[in-house]
């Protein structure tokens, strides 16, 4: 995918004059930055202090430290797994290579390289995902819990491969700041994590090759922070891995300026990326998992180099845990709303530990669990280890702890969110928000009004995620499309207007009217959104428990005529079976039949769709890069003046 000159000016006109005037001094310094090649200043009697407390590797559970060996000893044997792509050249990688479409990113300038072009690169999320350097922190982390050295020696290994490979401002690592700061980030747990290793000294400390190289990241992401509209999760990760480094790797004359100027702007960010309420204002709740990881994260090198935050640091990182908290179905799932990307902030756990699951216990551990928080069963190696480090809140200069919800909010006013329950774990997610962060929403969704319902954690009405980003426009499309979530589109049209993959021109403005949650027994959320000239698309959800019913009425008003399309997208474990404007739904969960009427409206033609691909509609995407059939029923027809849908939701016994 290569940006045309529209794209370019569309892009502009989303930015105020401040952040023009920043990115052209960004052009002209990266050209200035072509023929000067400074040299890091030299650094001796270096010595790496940041290192675990004592007893705080003996407080990993077992079996977290059992599914952590195990997927080490899958990297030692070359094997892993990208956004749906299996390697199994882990053992010598070529850090420039996509897997995916066989092609090499080419050599050069950093700045020259054309990374959003597939065609001249590949897949840039599969290039760029190793070199994150995520399953090195694993490897380290399998080191630390066992000793044992062939781990901290593949570790080795390959950072020496990857530093010979990836000189400074040379080639596709060096060309985005999200990247340098979770790399410099993994780099900080993996000396930590060696520490007990002969030779992590003379790999980091005393290598001046590594010294050359976190000095550079450092210089890079204190030349070229993403700015103005560009300032959302890429920003957190930038000043995170920044702020971590400036921490752990204090060897540098400027180390002091770089650890003050990060923490300021961490803190600044972290205010501007969080509603009030907690909830990030990317409204995508993978984003929202991935800035609590690194601010918790960043708090946790604050905490251990003695570094006082500001004020507002650990307020936001707890409010956004009891958001996480609050909005979770019964299986510990958040909302699929939004971009999802799988990105994470710190990585030292094997597959089969609950992310989510994993940072509440984290929270736990730091903030303190409230009354209402649901229960976190399952068990990681991150949190014991980052508990070790950060101070609780509230004790030994922790701060003060502000006031917290008595009661599981289910309305989150600022963010547009709502979440009706019901019982046997009945879960509806009302989105009546703003379309998303900044002028240009780089990752919402054209899915006003849309909503999500989970019966013990099956996605039963389904967002169907997202799947990629580069490469494939017409999938980028449809995955973010009106027609690609549970709402209404009329004439054929999103909602938002897109300029672009991560580029909004237009955005649909939602308001919600009503949000009663108070009544065990029945809730009930109306909301309304403008997205379309002269028309106004309003949509009431109400939940009743005893009859386990969920009613959707969809109300579109103005004053002519307009062709009507109401999608339903099901989760891949249910199936359908239409018949008229009825649909039975079957599924399975843990051995047992489950089973649900869909009651459509009759106004409207209903066909079901599955797995087209011309155009894209029947998909749904349980992670980045992978994707799979499943049933969406689509009613057409028309409306003019004031007409109303209904949609009725029965569950069976």
């Amino acid at each position: 995918m290569t940006m045309s000159a529209g794209w370019y000016l569309r892009r502009l006109s989303r930015m105020g004059p401040r952040e023009v005037g920043g990115r052209v001094g960004d052009t002209v310094r990266r050209r200035r930055w072509r023929s000067t090649r400074p040299v890091c200043p030299s650094v001796t009697g270096a010595r790496f202090t940041a290192v675990l407390p004592a007893g705080a590797l003996a407080a990993v559970p077992p079996d977290a430290a059992r599914r952590l060996v195990a997927e080490a000893d899958r990297l030692m044997a070359g094997h892993a797994e990208f956004f749906g792509v299996e390697r199994d050249d882990l053992v010598d990688p070529d850090w420039c290579h996509d897997p995916k479409t066989g092609r090499r990113a080419p050599w050069g300038y950093a700045f020259d390289v054309p990374y959003r072009s597939e065609e001249a690169v590949g897949d840039i999320k599969q290039i760029w995902e190793l070199s994150r350097h995520q399953y090195l922190t694993v490897l380290a982390a399998a080191y630390a819990v066992t000793g044992d050295e062939r781990y901290a020696e593949r570790v080795a290994g390959h950072l020496r491969s990857w530093w010979a490979a990836n000189a400074p401002l040379r080639g596709v690592h060096w060309t985005s700041g999200i990247e340098l700061g979770i790399r410099l980030l993994s780099w900080v747990w993996v000396r930590r994590l060696l520490d007990g290793w002969p030779g992590a000294a003379g790999l980091f400390e005393e290598n001046p090759v590594a010294l050359r190289q976190i000095w550079h990241h450092q210089r890079w992401l204190a030349a070229f922070p993403s700015r103005g509209s560009s300032a959302n999760n890429h920003v957190i990760a930038e000043t995170a891995g920044q702020f971590a480094a400036a921490c752990a790797f204090d060897w540098f004359p400027s180390s002091a300026r770089w650890r003050e100027d990060a923490l300021r702007s961490l803190e600044r960010q972290l205010r501007k990326n969080t509603f009030l309420s907690g909830v990030n204002r990317e409204l995508a709740s993978e984003y929202h998992g991935l800035v609590l990881e690194l601010g918790l994260a960043a708090l946790a090198e604050a905490d251990a180099a003695g570094v006082p935050v500001p004020g507002a640091v650990r307020p936001v990182l707890l409010r956004m845990t009891d958001a996480l908290a609050a909005v979770v179905d019964g299986r510990l799932r958040p909302p699929r709303q939004g971009d999802s990307d799988d990105g994470h902030g710190l990585v030292l756990d094997g597959p089969g530990t609950d992310r989510w699951g994993s940072l509440l216990a984290t929270g736990d551990a730091v903030f303190g669990r409230l009354d209402w928080w649901p229960e976190v069963t399952g068990t990681d190696v991150r949190t014991p280890l980052l508990a070790a480090l950060i101070r609780p809140y509230g004790k030994d200069g922790g701060g003060r702890v502000p006031s917290r919800p008595a009661a599981r909010p289910a309305h989150f006013a600022d963010a547009g969110m709502t979440v009706l329950r019901g019982p046997e774990d009945l879960w509806v997610r009302c989105d009546g928000g703003p379309h998303g962060f900044l002028s240009i929403a780089a990752h919402a969704h054209a899915d006003a009004l849309s909503v999500e319902v989970r019966h013990d954690g099956v996605d039963v009405l389904a967002d169907p995620g997202t799947f990629c980003y580069h490469g494939q426009p017409e999938w980028r499309q449809y995955f973010r499309s009106t027609l690609g979530h549970n709402t209404l589109r009329l004439d054929g049209a999103d909602q938002s207007v897109s300029g672009g993959p991560f580029l909004w021109t237009r955005h649909a403005r939602s308001r919600v009217l009503v949000a009663d949650t108070s009544d065990e027994k029945a809730s009930r959320w109306v909301a309304e959104h403008d997205g379309y000239e002269d028309a106004v698309h309003r949509r009431t959800v109400e939940l009743a428990a005893a009859s386990r019913e969920v009613t959707v009425v969809d109300e579109v008003r103005g004053p002519r005529r307009r062709s009507v399309e109401l999608a339903f997208h099901l989760g891949p474990a249910v199936a359908a079976e239409l018949t008229g404007n009825r649909a039975v739904l079957t599924w399975t969960r843990d051995g047992e039949d489950r089973s649900a009427v869909l009651d459509l409206p009759g106004e409207l033609s209903w066909r079901a769709h599955r797995g087209e691909s011309e155009p894209p509609l029947g998909w749904y995407s349980a992670g980045f890069g992978r994707k799979e059939p499943s049933t969406t029923l689509v009613g057409s027809g028309s409306a003019d003046g004031l007409r109303e849908f209904t949609t009725v939701l029965r569950f069976g016994d």
